[in-house]
C-alpha cells in the first residue's frame, strides 16, 4: 500500500503542471456504404454462345447442370435478336462474375455474338471478371487465327462492314485473345462427364472469387486502403510481406478485407485466414490453418496434414510457384508466422503476404518489408461512423449534435467504440444519451473491454504491472518521470514500456525540446483501471492501486488496507 500513496501523492503534484495533449484534425470525406470496397455481382455467370449451334443441346445442358449446382447463371433466352446487342444485355455481361463463352462452328458468323465478345474481354481488363472460353468441337488454333468456319465468317464480316473495318478488327482482336485464355475443350466422348468437368471447375473459381464483406459502414477506409496499396505495390514481380498494425478494435481486419476485395482477381489464388491467434490454440490448431491453407490454394476439398513440419515442407512445395495472396488475421505469436508464411521463398513471383496484428515486435522479428500502423479516425470520420450506427445517417440529428461531439470525444476516434456506442445509442432519448455518455466515465462498455483485453493477457507479470501503472498513475507523463516511478518499484521500465509500445498499448509522444509523453488510449485506461476494481469491487483497501481520492480517504479514514502477510 505505501506504493500505491507514493504513486498517487506525486502524480497529484504533477497535475498542474502537464498540458493536455491535443491533436490537429485532418478532414477526410468518410465512405456511407461498403460498395465500393465489396462489388456486387448480380449472376455468377454469362453463357455466351451461338443459338443455333448449341442452344438446345450442349448449352442447354450446360446451363441446367449450373443452376443444380447452386450457380446463378445467365442465358439469353431471346430468339428474335435485333441487329444491335442491347444495353441491357451489355449491363448483364458487366454484372456477371463469370463470362463463358461456348466457341462452336458458326460462332464467328453472329455479329451479335462477336460484340458479346468484345464486352466480355473489356469486362476482363476493367472489372476483372474472369472469362472461360469452351472450344465445343472447334479447334482453338482456328478462334485464335481466323482459319476454318471461324476465317470465312469473318472475310463475310469485312464484306458487309467494308466501311466500318475497325469493328471487324475489335472483333479479329478478341477472337485471338480470347483463344488465348486457360479454357475447356470438348471434341468427342461423353458431354454429361465433360460437363460435370466444367461445372466443377467453374464451382471451384466462384467460390474463390466470393467477396468478404467489408463493414456496413467503412468509413474512412479508402485513404488507408491507399496508403496499404502503396506498400503492397501489386504487379510487381518481388515476393512481399506487409504488416497492418494496431490496437484492438481500430479495424486492422475491416482494412485487411478491403484489401482482398480489390486484389484477389490479381493473383492465382488468394486466401484470407481469419482469427490466426483464437484458432492455433486449439489442439493441433497450426496443422488445420496449414491445411485450410493448402486446400483453399491447391482447390482441393481434402488435403491430409500430419504435423506442422510436414505442413511446412508441403506448403513450400505446392505453393512456391504460385502467385497467391494470403492475408494472416490476428497473428500474436512468432510460431504462428514460421509455421504459416516462414519466408518469401515459400512462395511463388509476386506474391503478397499481408500480416494484421497488434504486436509490432513480431512484424520486426519476422522482417517484413513495410508495416501499415492503422491510426484512429480523424474528428469528421469518427462523428459519421457513429452517425451511421446512431442516426442511420451521416450526421446527427441537430438536436443530438453536442452529444454526439462528446460520444466520439469519449470514444477517441476507436472505430470499435463508435459503432458500439453508436449501436447501443442508437433511437434512445436525449436524456438516456447523456445517463449513458456519464456512465461511460466510470464503467467502460465490456464489449470494448473483452477486445481490448486480448493484448493485456498477453502479457508477462512484470509487464502488467507497467501496463496497470501507467493505466492509473502515469498516462501523460514525462518518460524519465515514468521510469523513474517503475524502478523505485523494482519493475524494468525499458523492456517494460517497449513491450507495451510494440504491442499498441501506449504510444509515445514527442512534445517541443524533445520531451517524451506516454500516452495511453482511454478505453485502456479504462480497462486497466477495471482489472484494479475487480481486484475487490466492494473494498477498496484490498485493491492493489488506488487513484481516485475518494477511495484514498476511505482506506485511510477507515483504516481497511489489508496486507498480505509475509
Amino acid at each position: 500500500m505505501r506504493r500505491l500513496l507514493h504513486h498517487y501523492c506525486k502524480t497529484m503534484l504533477l497535475d498542474s503542471f502537464l498540458p493536455l495533449q491535443t491533436k490537429s484534425k485532418d478532414t477526410t470525406e468518410g465512405d456511407s456504404s461498403s460498395s465500393s470496397l465489396t462489388p456486387q455481382w448480380k449472376f455468377d455467370v454469362f453463357l455466351s454462345f451461338r443459338g443455333e449451334d448449341t442452344r438446345y443441346n450442349f448449352t442447354d445442358h450446360l446451363y441446367n447442370a449450373l443452376l443444380q449446382r447452386g450457380i446463378n447463371t445467365f442465358i439469353d433466352n431471346d430468339l428474335a435478336r435485333g441487329e444491335d446487342i442491347s444495353g441491357e444485355l451489355l449491363k448483364t455481361i458487366e454484372d456477371s462474375r463469370i463470362s463463358v463463352i461456348v466457341f462452336s462452328e458458326n460462332y464467328a458468323s453472329s455479329k451479335w455474338c462477336l460484340d458479346e465478345l468484345v464486352k466480355i474481354l473489356e469486362c476482363k481488363e476493367s472489372k476483372k471478371q474472369l472469362v472461360w472460353p469452351i472450344f465445343y468441337k472447334v479447334d482453338p488454333s482456328d478462334v485464335r487465327n481466323q482459319r476454318g468456319s471461324f476465317g470465312e465468317a469473318i472475310v463475310q464480316h469485312e464484306h458487309k462492314f467494308k466501311d466500318d473495318i475497325e469493328k471487324v478488327n475489335r472483333w479479329r482482336v478478341a477472337l485471338s485473345k480470347a483463344a488465348d485464355l486457360s479454357g475447356s475443350h470438348f471434341f468427342d466422348g461423353y458431354e454429361s462427364k465433360f460437363i460435370h468437368e466444367v461445372v466443377e471447375e467453374i464451382s471451384v473459381k466462384v467460390l474463390r472469387r466470393t467477396y468478404l464483406n467489408v463493414a456496413k459502414h467503412p468509413v474512412g477506409i479508402q485513404r488507408r486502403h491507399q496508403c496499404v496499396e502503396e506498400l503492397l505495390g501489386v504487379g510487381e514481380n518481388d515476393v512481399r510481406m506487409v504488416g497492418i498494425w494496431g490496437i484492438g478494435g481500430i479495424g486492422k481486419t475491416t482494412l485487411a478485407k478491403a484489401i482482398y476485395n480489390s486484389n484477389a482477381d490479381k493473383f492465382e489464388a488468394s486466401y484470407f485466414m481469419y482469427n490466426v491467434r483464437e484458432h492455433s490454440t486449439m489442439v493441433g490448431g497450426l496443422v488445420q490453418l496449414q491445411q485450410s491453407f493448402l486446400s483453399e490454394i491447391m482447390g482441393k476439398k481434402t488435403l491430409a496434414v500430419v504435423n506442422v513440419d510436414r505442413g511446412i515442407n508441403v506448403i513450400k512445395e505446392r505453393v512456391r510457384n504460385k502467385k497467391v495472396l494470403l492475408i494472416l488475421d490476428d497473428v500474436n505469436q512468432l510460431d504462428q508466422l514460421n509455421n504459416l508464411a516462414g519466408g518469401c521463398d515459400w512462395f511463388g513471383s509476386g506474391s503478397r503476404i499481408i500480416i494484421t496484428t497488434r504486436d509490432k515486435h513480431l512484424l520486426d522479428v519476422h522482417q517484413v518489408h513495410s508495416i501499415y500502423e492503422v491510426e484512429g479516425l480523424d474528428f469528421d470520420e469518427a462523428l459519421e461512423l457513429l452517425s451511421w450506427n446512431a442516426f442511420k445517417r451521416n450526421v446527427p440529428l441537430d438536436d443530438y449534435m453536442e452529444l454526439a461531439e462528446h460520444a466520439v470525444n469519449n470514444a477517441q476516434r476507436l472505430p470499435l467504440a463508435l459503432t458500439i456506442l453508436g449501436s447501443h445509442l442508437c433511437g434512445r432519448s436525449i436524456e438516456k444519451w447523456k445517463a449513458a455518455l456519464e456512465s461511460y466515465k466510470r464503467v467502460p462498455n465490456k464489449d470494448i473491454q473483452g477486445i481490448l483485453k486480448i493484448s493485456y493477457d498477453g502479457l508477462d507479470y512484470s509487464e502488467k504491472e507497467v501496463f496497470l501503472d501507467i493505466a492509473c498513475f502515469l498516462k501523460g507523463r514525462n518518460m524519465d518521470y515514468v521510469k523513474q516511478i517503475l524502478e523505485s518499484c523494482d519493475l524494468d521500465p525499458v523492456i517494460g514500456i517497449e513491450v507495451l509500445k510494440e504491442k499498441a498499448l501506449i504510444t509515445i509522444t514527442k512534445w517541443s525540446h524533445g520531451i517524451e509523453i506516454i500516452w495511453m488510449h482511454d478505453f485502456l485506461e479504462e480497462l486497466g483501471k477495471e482489472i484494479v476494481h475487480q481486484e475487490s469491487p466492494t473494498e477498496p483497501g484490498k485493491r492493489s492501486r488506488l487513484w481516485f481520492h475518494e477511495d484514498v480517504y476511505h482506506v485511510l479514514t477507515e483504516n481497511t488496507i489489508k496486507l498480505k502477510a509475509s
